[in-house]
């Protein structure tokens, strides 16, 4: 294919990276110049943008994680969302001065409808499954552009929990000679990536810790009738204080004593898991203000929890970097530094890179690998036998 050995030639590559995370609030669009691959890599982000799902596409989407959906709605959401996410490349691009062919690459993680992680033996591929939409061949046909996708299942199918993936890109990005380093993106789900001072990818720690703004954006949707879908700076959460009765039946939740290498979802923490929420706080007569600062609370106390019970025992951490929309959430974040004393920490910008901008950013890195043909899962933190290339490549429309 003409078009790998073109991709390979050249020194430095144009990379648009596409994410929606669990959330499903918007399409990340992040454009980056890549050079190198493996230990060579670097990458810097020129532009990001995020473009909101319109209300009625949310919905949608949001629907297709409930257990019932049906497999008409999710084929043609899957074209819809190829059709979007093409958009949102196209957007940024232009805004950055592009034209179509001045791109190199699109790296789409997709929207995940179902991610369920193995439970069974290794090699028991039954044993777990992933969905991922936005219809890749859509995206190139509409762009003219090469487009990688589908990153989850070949590290699925070598025996991994095809998550937590940014781990790749969280190693290129903020290894350190001298500093140990742990990287919590706090998206839907929050998941950290601990990196060794000096160390090489085969060190490298990752898994999801549990909720981040999954449940604070369900209560909030919840109390405020649809009216807001988020704690903007953690301005609600800040207005109540935690209970603690409530707080304890939380942390007894089974995910979060489960060791590493784990991956969590909507599956356990949706829906279903609010609505037992909801009913636990009416019935303990817990009010929606104490509610809310209690489920800012769970997600500080579910990361310091995993810090000290799976990293802490065997690694010295000298730096926490924070990123995701949990990032800005200036409540969460204090109640994270309260709960993890003597760690000094910083945000994604203190390294210039927007907090919402890293994993869009993370898979233009995995995409650039594949396309080199490049193992880029981290067995470490997946929990894959082997490491393997990422990824279903589509060739640009001719």
């Amino acid at each position: 294919m003409d078009f790998l050995g073109r991709y390979a030639s050249k020194q430095q590559r144009t990379v648009v990276g596409l994410m929606s995370g669990t959330s499903a609030d918007g399409i990340d669009a992040a454009l980056a110049r890549v050079s190198g691959s493996g230990q060579d890599l670097e990458a810097s982000l020129v532009a990001f943008r995020t473009t909101p799902y319109e209300a009625a596409v949310r919905k949608e989407i949001l629907s297709l994680l409930e257990p019932g959906s049906l497999a008409v709605d999710v084929c043609r959401m899957n074209f819809e969302i190829g059709r979007l996410f093409a958009e949102a490349a196209l957007d940024l691009a232009h805004r950055c001065g592009l034209r179509p062919e001045n791109v190199d690459l699109i790296a789409s993680h997709g929207q995940t409808v179902c991610h369920l992680p193995p439970t069974g033996p290794l090699d028991d591929l039954s044993s777990g499954a992933t969905l991922q939409i936005g219809e890749p061949a859509v995206i190139a046909d509409l762009t003219g552009v090469p487009v990688v996708a589908d990153f989850r299942p070949q590290d699925m199918a070598a025996g991994g929990q095809g998550a937590p993936l940014v781990a790749y890109a969280d190693y290129a990005l903020f290894r350190h000679p001298e500093k140990t380093r742990a990287v919590q993106n706090i998206g839907g789900i929050a998941n950290v990536t601990l990196i060794p001072a000096g160390g090489s990818t085969e060190e490298v720690v990752a898994f999801d810790t549990g909720p981040g703004n999954m449940v604070i954006d369900a209560l909030v949707t919840a109390m405020t009738r649809g009216k807001k879908t988020f704690d903007e700076d953690g301005a609600l959460s800040a207005l109540g204080r935690v209970d603690d009765r409530l707080l304890s039946w939380l942390m007894s939740h089974e995910y979060l004593s489960r060791p590493p290498p784990k991956s969590t979802g909507r599956e356990e923490f949706g829906a279903e898991f609010v609505g037992e929420l909801l009913a636990k706080a009416q019935a303990e007569d817990v009010s929606a203000e104490d509610l809310l600062t209690t489920a800012a609370a769970y997600t500080a106390a579910s990361i310091a929890c995993s810090y000290k019970d799976f990293l802490l025992l065997e690694h010295k951490i000298d730096e926490v970097i924070l990123g995701g929309g949990g990032s800005y959430n200036a409540t969460l974040r204090r109640m994270i530094e309260e709960r993890l004393p003597g760690m000094p920490i910083f945000l994604h910008e203190d390294f210039g890179i927007p907090g919402g901008a890293k994993e869009a950013l993370a898979f233009a890195i995995l995409g650039n690998e594949t396309m080199l043909g490049r193992p880029a899962n981290v067995p470490g933190a997946t929990g894959a036998r082997r490491a393997v290339v990422l990824g279903k490549i589509v060739p640009p429309t001719p």
